[in-house]
């Protein structure tokens, strides 16, 4: 039943009332009066009911509502949850690249710090940020990291390659804390036979002591050779090959793949050899070159 229809029934009624009170004032006065009195309460009472219906009906379409925008705008915050949670995914590992990169490019102490905080300023208040515009901001910044990542991961391929030619081309010493006693080139020979042509350095060592190849590469030979005794030989991938030479023993073995300063033999003085040492020698395309050029101030000390 509406309202209106309410309203209707009610003037009808009072109406009637009112004809048949107006009848009986006359002939009973006390008991008309009882009456209207009675009827009042009770139409007062059907309309209190009615408005009491509708404005709960009312409360409880609004609490609906409510209830309806709560989880719309939970559902916001989730996504938005979710979007901050790859980001900050992305920005740990440019984070982790950037130390990277720091440890490969050998960059000073501090000059690269990715876990020191970023510092910002500023003096203009500050105010309500609009939805649209925080999810805008999201998307600048997942766009920047995408463009960081891409150029890190760039540079990073770079140095890679930079750090693998430079590991494969010799560089380092053979022996650990040595120096040279015999250098490349013409000298006289120990054995008192003259001069000769010496093709390689000597680096003075104890027998035992751990020959260290000098970059990366394969091992091409490892065995004996006429004057050089136990011989290495070690093919660098670009036309360099090194040979290491009067060797106690030999650790490795034809086919092995060897990293900078790892052990390939251990010192000695076996072949055409007048006391324990290392003699060292590096080829360029089947020519002898001088190693005090690639080694450079490592093991440049004479004794």
């Amino acid at each position: 039943m509406t309202l209106h229809t309410i309203q209707v029934q009610t003037l009808s009624t009072l109406r009637n009332v009112g004809e048949r009170a107006r009848k009986r004032l006359h002939e009973r006065p006390l008991a008309a009066a009882l009456l209207l009195l009675g009827v009042g309460v009770v139409i007062g009472g059907g309309l209190n009911a009615s408005g009491m219906s509708h404005l709960q009906r009312q409360v409880a379409s609004q609490e609906q509502a409510l209830d309806t925008t709560r989880r719309e705008a939970q559902r916001e915050v989730n996504a938005l949850a979710a979007r901050l949670g790859e980001l900050q995914a992305q920005a740990n590992r440019l984070n982790a690249l950037g130390d990277r990169l720091t440890r490969i490019a050998k960059l000073g102490d501090g000059e690269f710090d990715f876990d020191r905080p970023v510092g910002l300023g500023g003096a203009e208040p500050s105010q309500d940020m609009p939805a649209r515009q925080l999810v805008g901001g999201l998307d600048e910044v997942d766009a920047q990291f995408g463009n960081a990542g891409r150029q890190l991961s760039v540079l990073e391929a770079l140095l890679f390659d930079q750090e693998l030619e430079r590991n494969a081309v010799p560089s380092r010493s053979p022996v650990a804390s040595s120096y040279i006693t015999s250098g490349y080139g013409g000298r006289a020979d120990p054995f008192g036979g003259g001069s000769q042509f010496h093709k390689g350095i000597d680096f003075d060592a104890n027998t035992g002591d751990p020959v260290l190849t000098v970059a990366d590469g394969v091992v091409s030979y490892s065995g004996v050779r006429s004057g050089y005794g136990n011989v290495v030989e070690v093919d660098h991938g670009n036309g360099y090959v090194t040979r290491y030479a009067h060797n106690s023993r030999n650790t490795v073995k034809v086919g092995d793949l060897v990293r900078v300063g790892q052990q390939i033999a251990r010192a000695g003085s076996t072949g055409r050899s007048t006391g324990a040492h290392v003699h060292f020698e590096v080829w360029e395309n089947g020519r002898v070159h001088n190693p005090r050029k690639f080694l450079g101030e490592m093991g440049a000390k004479r004794g």
